[in-house]
């Protein structure tokens, strides 16, 4: 699919929101308002639907992003941790034994333990590394470590490391760091308040060969999407199916970002009422739409995602519009 190359502002509205549709048999029973954009690493909105300027939380599609001081810090590669390592602190994993192994080995190089981490502990769980951001939280743990920054205080948004973390994606974004809304995230680390449009210029970034250090956390993620989400989870099932082209990273509240790697283009879908299924199924719409997935990869995405049970399934309506 072509795509224009011509600038609008994130602020224009594109046309009507998808809607995803939940029938059951023939009969319509829900239905969930969808806003999507694509745009390019300069920041043009290429194509959307509905509002490219929809204001909201990025929830936890900020990861790859706040994994960034683990890298130019230094500290990921003085612990030697490989793409595994990467890929857990950008991951929101379902807590496995194998994630919380992972989240532990970062902790243990950087002479760290897991009581030190204050992301919470699950209602099912014994231990906080069991949570879905333990390996974020590791990360940042062991970026203060080799900083020589506070770690008792590592989640205020006063602390160096958040405000490093702010001051990289306003760089990303090209704004200064104080026009930044930063709100906690229930894992209790500071997330950002962004435009739709502003979260697909950050994965353009992520899928774009133009930043070393996020090119190694993208490649990280392609490599591992295990460790991204855990198998049979949607960000886990996309990649392993995209042949290392495509990079998916989800958040709550119906968030949903993904990028075109090497093309360095970039996808956010926010669902208004936050609904999980809705958002997946409008990826898997786009993915079709703009060619991104073989058909075979996303015929079998759209059996696990759209179809809830027997005579029960989503259906997306509505098409991303150009920008012209």
């Amino acid at each position: 699919m072509s795509l224009s190359s011509g600038f609008t502002s994130a602020g224009r509205s594109h046309g009507s929101p998808l809607t995803v549709t939940l029938h059951r048999g023939s009969i319509a029973e829900s239905h969930h308002r969808v806003h999507a954009v694509v745009c390019d690493g300069r920041g043009r909105v290429l194509m959307a639907a509905g509002d490219a300027g929809y204001e909201t939380f990025i929830r936890s599609a900020l990861k790859p992003f706040q994994a960034l001081p683990f890298v130019s810090s230094g500290a990921a590669d003085q612990m030697d941790v490989g793409d595994r390592g990467l890929a857990i602190s950008s991951a929101s994993h379902c807590g496995s034994t194998m994630h919380a192994r992972e989240a532990f080995k970062l902790l243990w190089k950087a002479e760290l333990e897991s009581h030190q981490l204050q992301c919470p502990t699950p209602d099912w769980g014994d231990s906080p590394l069991q949570h879905n951001c333990s390996g974020k939280h590791a990360a940042f743990l062991a970026t203060c470590r080799k900083m020589g920054w506070p770690l008792e205080s590592y989640l205020q948004t006063d602390h160096p490391l958040q405000q490093e973390i702010q001051r990289r994606v306003a760089e990303l974004l090209g704004l200064p760091p104080q026009e930044l809304l930063a709100a906690r995230d229930d894992c209790g680390a500071p997330t950002l308040r962004l435009q739709l449009a502003q979260m697909a210029l950050l994965f353009a970034h992520l899928g774009a060969s133009r930043h070393a250090e996020l090119e190694q956390i993208s490649r990280a993620m392609l490599t591992h999407p295990d460790l991204v989400a855990g198998d049979g989870r949607f960000d886990t099932e996309l990649m392993k199916r995209s042949h290392g082209q495509v990079l998916s990273k989800g958040g709550a509240e119906g968030i949903q970002c993904l990028s075109r790697i090497g093309e360095g283009l970039g996808v956010a879908i926010k669902v208004e009422d936050g609904a999980r299924r809705a958002k997946q199924a409008v990826a898997l719409h786009l993915l079709r739409e703009l060619e991104w997935l073989t058909p075979t990869s996303l015929d079998e995405l759209e059996q696990q995602v759209l179809v809830v049970h027997d005579g029960v399934k989503l259906e997306v309506s509505g098409n991303l519009r150009q920008n012209t």
